[in-house]
């Protein structure tokens, strides 16, 4: 099995649609840092699992510098966030989110799921 990982950051706003009165209901801004990773049991016809500027352009090209309520389908939560990266990534099983420092979200995508 091969592995690899690609870490990166943006910078994105959000408000989050909670049931509870938060701060985070109002827009606000994050520095995102967000680690993508995947796997293979084959290497493509390049030598990789999957190409790290694909990586980093499906999800800057769609998130960075943006308000993400516009974008995404869904409640921008660090949790729905890594879920979708890891929808949009060939070979992705693992996603983590971190909004600021020590607080992160990781989606991991059942493993009989895998089989991109």
């Amino acid at each position: 099995m091969y592995y690899i990982s690609k870490t990166f950051e943006i910078a994105a706003a959000h408000s989050l649609s909670l049931d509870y009165t938060s701060p985070c209901s109002r827009l606000h801004g994050h520095n995102y840092r967000i680690e993508v990773h995947c796997r293979a049991e084959k290497l493509d016809a390049n030598g990789m699992v999957t190409d790290f500027r694909l990586v980093k352009d499906r999800v800057c090209d769609v998130l960075d510098h943006r308000n993400l309520n516009e974008i995404l389908p869904f409640n921008p939560t660090s949790e729905n966030i890594a879920a979708w990266i890891c929808s949009r990534i060939p070979n992705c099983y693992k996603v983590c989110v971190e909004e600021t420092d020590g607080n992160r979200a990781i989606y991991v995508k059942d493993k009989d799921t895998c089989t991109e």
